[in-house]
């Protein structure tokens, strides 16, 4: 497609001072592909601004290429209404990190202006997907969590379904006799006041409730999901969908360690709440009154054989428990028994107030809880600051019992993905079948889906999960108190709102919001390999009887990993394509041997490594000019033909920078740098085959705070290579 190219360089930043300007202006008319190129010193500045406006408006120019500051920065200002921009970034990866008025950097400037006329041959403006969409949101479960979000929902003028498998709402806090404090001063216990928050519900015309009712099964996609609701005998068609199922108290059947179901004095939290609602606090064995009660903290969670997670509430139930003993018999005795004692917040204020009423804590490992020869139990524990043993006898043990999703003991959703029914979980892996071919990549990827925490980006987008358009809140995403669970639930039915919202112009959701473009497949040349519907993170790919993927759009976040999964390399989009890619690469200008100056490609994902990038930018910190940097979406999107092509130009060595992964990970696009890394194991082989040495082909992980490494990685590359030679290919 024919671009009226028009660019423009900042002379500001240092960028003027550092570089021939009138050499770039040059290569941008000629290589760069530019039908003008004009400087300014300040482009982000009411005038700067105004004198690319005037261009736009005489019609001289339809793509407006900034060669300025990063991406990531001044997009506001740098942007013209509708008009196509591209960014160069000349200051942070360029004149800031290399030495000025030097002709590496001045080659290095010339390069960036070459790739931008290459990648312009065979990229096209994005036309966005758009297609008639349901503004409603579905609410799975009727807790605190799941009827606040339906009343922020409803509050934002939204219809919203709220489905609920018990015969009312109200969820757990209907077991909860008082709740501990929440409000200031944070010393006493709150009375329950989750029927006030149930009338709301029932009360709100927008919002429609299904009793005794759970999920029979959700087809479609964000803006058209349709739900069979099984009880209530309904069909609705939503666009977002909000899952707030909220947790089920840990099965203390499995902690016969600590004398459940075995001593009969022994409760859980949850059970000591329904007693204390009812007026029941006497010993379960014989209804005497309780003199002496010990709180077992972490009964299941923080263990690798049961909860390996905090709770988070459990210290706070038991503390508030306390007070429900005190009040009953302000003589009685109460130990907490604990590893280490959470009272996060305010809650501190609470735990102080307790620990003044005279109830004593234990540092302390439970050893054994048996029964007592006249009732109760005794409790040995391994007191931690006295270094010995001690016997307690009580009349009642209290088990502090851990959170469980719910969606780990029972499916909610029930959708219609080809990668399984409900939300991946934090704890499910991916399991990579290689093919036989050395030259291919994974061709099979099984998410399995064992329980657990939904699972996405844990940092950078909360409620998110990895099906596009569904939201987690509350205790089924986190362990979480009822407070921060009606937080949580405006944060994921405001992202449920704007999703649609988002969807309903054709621009994506997180973490590319308002990208516009989608993937294209080119079906006829398709091999029906399945590697693109296995290895896409977020099940954005069905696929009909013989293999062929079906894309749907609308759940598609335009990550690439489609793109970087095919053999036959049918899958691109308007903007971003294997071809487009390519192309910057062969218009890099690779010296000749003689000349001594090594070519390095450096391939970087987008989200981590090159902002970590831009950050050594910003501190000034200099590394070699001779590497080549082409921003990715994401890693997983790494295609083959790149590395192969760099090669057999002459690149001396190609460098991939991708966010860290791991149990831990930070991956946007959740496994992007593990599948990178699956292919680049491929890659290497070919190279032994070919008589290159596979160091010339190195990952590396960068998190966005690791940017002091950044010069580091890039010269012990750099240095190697030096070590291996020139590249055979350069010839």
């Amino acid at each position: 497609m024919e671009h009226k190219i028009g660019v423009y360089i900042c002379t500001g930043c240092g960028i003027g001072d550092a570089l021939d300007l009138a050499a770039i202006e040059k290569v941008a008319t000629s290589d760069g592909k530019a039908a003008l190129c004009k400087t300014h010193e300040c482009l982000c500045s009411q005038e700067g601004h105004a004198l690319v406006q005037a261009d736009i408006d005489a019609g001289d120019v339809d793509v407006v290429a900034v060669a300025a500051c990063s991406m990531r920065e001044k997009q506001a200002e740098l942007s013209w209404g509708e008009t196509w921009v591209e960014r160069i970034n000349y200051r942070e990866q360029l004149v800031w990190s290399h030495e000025p008025n030097d002709e590496d950097t001045q080659w290095l400037a010339e390069d960036y202006m070459r790739m931008l006329g290459a990648r312009m041959e065979h990229v096209t403006r994005p036309e966005p997907h758009i297609e008639e969409m349901s503004d409603r949101v579905l609410v799975v479960g009727g807790g605190i969590s799941g009827m606040s979000a339906a009343l922020f929902a409803a509050r934002a003028g939204k219809e919203v379904v709220i489905v609920e498998k018990e015969d009312g709402l109200g969820g757990f806090l209907r077991r909860v006799h008082r709740r501990f404090p929440v409000a200031p001063p944070y010393q006493e216990l709150e009375e329950n006041d989750i029927q006030a928050t149930i009338d709301q519900v029932i009360a709100n015309d927008k919002i429609t409730v299904h009793l005794s009712s759970t999920i029979g099964k959700i087809d479609g996609a964000p803006g058209r999901f349709e739900v069979t609701v099984e009880g209530a005998g309904a069909k609705e068609t939503v666009g977002s969908i909000v899952v707030a199922a909220g947790f089920v108290p840990y099965d203390a059947g499995k902690l016969t360690h600590l004398g459940y179901g075995e001593v009969k004095d022994v409760v859980t939290s949850v059970e000591l709440e329904e007693m204390a609602r009812e007026g029941k606090l006497v010993r379960p064995s014989d209804g005497a009154d309780l003199e002496t009660v010990v709180f077992v903290q972490c009964a299941g969670s923080r263990d690798p054989d049961h909860l390996d997670y905090c709770s988070t509430t459990c210290c706070s139930v038991s503390l508030k428990q306390t007070r429900y003993i005190r009040e009953a018999n302000e003589d009685a005795k109460t130990y907490v028994l604990y590893k280490d004692l959470r009272t996060p917040g305010q809650w501190e204020i609470f735990y102080q107030n307790v620990a003044k009423d005279g109830t004593i804590f234990v540092k302390s490992e439970v050893k054994s809880v048996a029964a007592g020869e006249d009732g109760g139990a005794v409790v040995t524990v391994q007191d931690v600051l006295l270094g010995e043993d001690v016997e307690i006898e009580a009349d009642l043990v209290v088990l502090a019992v851990g959170q469980v999703p719910a969606c780990q003991n029972e499916q909610l959703l029930k959708l219609g993905y080809r990668q399984g029914p409900e939300l991946p979980s934090i704890d499910a892996r991916i399991e990579i079948k290689e093919g036989d071919d050395e030259d291919e990549g994974p061709v099979e990827r099984k998410d399995e889906v064992t329980g657990g925490f939904p699972n996405s980006h844990f940092v950078c987008f909360p409620y998110e999960t990895r099906r596009t358009g569904i939201y987690a809140a509350g205790s089924v995403r986190q362990p979480t108190d009822s407070v921060t669970a009606a937080d949580d639930a405006a944060g994921a039915a405001f992202k449920a709102i704007k999703c649609v919202a988002l969807q309903s112009e054709g621009k994506a959701v997180h973490p590319r919001v308002g990208d516009m473009s989608w993937p294209d497949f080119a079906l006829q040349r398709c091999t029906q390999c399945k590697r693109c519907t296995e290895e896409c993170p977020f099940g954005a790919l069905d696929e009909d009887e013989k293999g062929t993927p079906k894309p749907n759009p609308t759940r598609c976040r335009r990550c690439g990993v489609c793109m970087g999964a095919c053999p036959e390399r049918i899958v691109g989009f308007a903007d971003y394509s294997v071809q487009s890619i390519n192309s910057m690469i062969k218009g890099i200008y690779v010296a000749e041997e003689w000349e001594e100056k090594p070519a390095v490609l450096c391939l970087v994902c987008e989200n981590d490594a090159y902002p970590a990038l831009d950050m050594a930018g910003l501190a000034r910190m200099k590394h070699s000019p001779f590497v080549r940097v082409v921003p990715m979406r994401c890693l997983g999107g790494l295609n083959l033909q790149w590395i192969a092509d760099a090669m057999a130009k002459g690149f001396d060595g190609v460098l991939l920078l991708g966010c860290k992964a791991g149990d831990d990970y930070q991956c946007h696009f959740i496994q992007g740098s593990e599948l990178a890394q699956t292919r680049l194991g491929k890659v290497q082989e070919t190279l032994d085959r070919l008589m290159l040495e596979s160091e010339r082909v190195a990952f590396h992980e960068v998190e966005i705070d690791s940017f002091g490494a950044i010069p580091g990685i890039i010269d012990s590359f750099m240095e190697r290579l030096e070590e291996l030679g020139p590249n055979p290919f350069k010839d």
